[in-house]
């Protein structure tokens, strides 16, 4: 066997428990992202080698990004409320836990069906608005791909879920079967053309991601069937933080809305290359940001249910580490933009022009990615600690900042200044989540 050597042994020793659960968790989620992200790099060549920059590209992203904005609030909200309570729960009055999950499962669904018929409804009608900025072509596009994605809403919803309760029991399972939507999209567009591959692809991918959550969880017997009379004492303290993480999830949640509506008024393909851009920009933070918070949030939530101290200097300390690993995957990111661009998208009827203008983005984009990953660590160890006041708080000042910045850059910068306009967004909350937890 290899032996570290001394004074690094004895490094580590040192490490408090928490550091080390943290580092475990890292590694392990890290890992599970990184077989995700190459489905997802996978589906987004494919769908670069289809389509290119085009309005069928623009019409997807503008849905589909409508559809995620309240999956985004209500999954968010779960997983935030959810983990620091199943950690209490299992610390306190584990008996409790099947009655509460079979009643939580019941509500979501219930929440999940009447968001799918009031998208399926309503977004058909919205995109075809004059005042949202869709051309006639693609609001046509949007307006048939609407119908359809509406139905994408109950089953995230119910994975985002499943996702929560397995993340609560510090398993990393669910990191891994993200890639579920990707890998069904990739093999759609590869077997078929026209827009039929993007909408049956991502409904498939999303009920198979569901399937593949709930049977381990059945499995162990942490599965119960859905119940629809809620009657568990544990309602209370879930709703206690519901109200406020909602709309705080809410308003950080329309960061990204706010950059589909101005996009969709700087012309045909800028709703594509921003989303192409955005996209490797995400298979960039995604190995760190999802893994630092899947990692983090169950960790840091046991800490405080058990009332040991330490968390806001754990937080800080690791905030710090990760804003000098965002500095060298910025750096990295800035000169390899030409080449991670076309590798991934110049092929087929994505032209040469066509990476010119999405490295040109992606320039701007990484310079999000050091305030973004240490802000992450920041957020977890306040929902740790179930401090959902200053939590809205912090996302109502990340709003006016990104109107704020967007009104003022845009019109100078175009694409470029939403994207600036974002990492001003992750600077300000960032300093301003250090000094909330310096506070404490």
């Amino acid at each position: 066997m290899i032996q570290l050597p001394k004074w690094l042994q004895a490094r580590l020793d040192r490490l408090g428990s928490d550091h080390k659960q943290l580092a475990r968790g890292l590694l392990l989620v890290g890992f599970f992202v990184l077989v995700g992200k190459f489905a997802g790099a996978a589906k987004e060549m494919a769908v670069a080698w289809r389509y290119g920059v085009s309005e069928t590209v623009d019409a997807y992203l503008f849905v589909f990004n409508l559809v995620q904005w309240p999956i985004a609030i209500v999954a968010g909200v779960i997983g935030a409320v959810l983990v620091p309570l199943a950690a209490r729960l299992r610390q306190e009055a584990p008996q409790d836990t099947p009655g509460f999950r079979s009643e939580l499962l019941g509500g979501t669904l219930l929440v999940g069906l009447c968001l799918g018929i009031g998208a399926w409804l309503f977004l058909p009608w919205l995109v075809q608005q004059p005042w949202v900025g869709l051309n006639p072509g693609q609001a046509d596009l949007a307006g048939q791909m609407a119908t359809w994605l509406a139905w994408v809403l109950p089953l995230a919803i119910i994975a985002r879920l499943l996702a929560a309760w397995t993340m609560a029991a510090n398993r990393h399972l669910n990191t891994l079967l993200e890639g579920a939507p990707a890998l069904a999209i990739l093999v759609a567009v590869l077997l078929m053309g026209g827009t039929e591959p993007l909408i049956w692809g991502t409904l498939a991918g999303f009920a198979i991601q569901v399937l593949l959550l709930f049977l381990p969880l059945a499995l162990r017997g942490e599965a119960e069937a859905p119940v629809f009379v809620f009657r568990s004492r544990h309602w209370r303290p879930f709703f206690a933080g519901f109200g406020l993480m909602l709309v705080g999830q809410g308003l950080m949640s329309l960061v990204d809305i706010i950059d589909q509506f101005f996009a969709a008024r700087l012309g045909t393909g800028a709703l594509s290359t921003l989303g192409y851009s955005t996209r490797v920009l995400s298979l960039i933070l995604g190995l760190g940001t999802i893994a630092i918070g899947r990692a983090a949030l169950p960790v840091l939530s046991r800490t405080h249910a058990e009332g040991r101290a330490g968390i806001e200097r754990t937080a800080i300390q690791w905030a710090g580490l990760l804003f000098g690993i965002g500095i060298l995957i910025m750096t990295i990111g800035f000169w390899l933009s030409p080449v991670i661009v076309e590798l991934l998208f110049e092929r087929g009827r994505f032209t040469g022009d066509d990476t010119e203008r999405v490295m040109g983005l992606l320039r701007y984009a990484v310079l999000q990615v050091p305030f973004y990953f240490a802000s992450i660590i920041l957020s977890y160890a306040l929902l740790s600690q179930q401090r959902y006041r200053e939590i809205m708080m912090l996302a109502t000042v990340s709003v006016v900042v990104k109107l704020v910045l967007a009104s003022v850059l845009v019109p100078f910068l175009g694409l470029a200044g939403l994207l600036l306009a974002t990492a001003g967004v992750y600077f300000v909350s960032g300093m301003l989540m250090v000094w909330v937890l310096r506070r404490q």
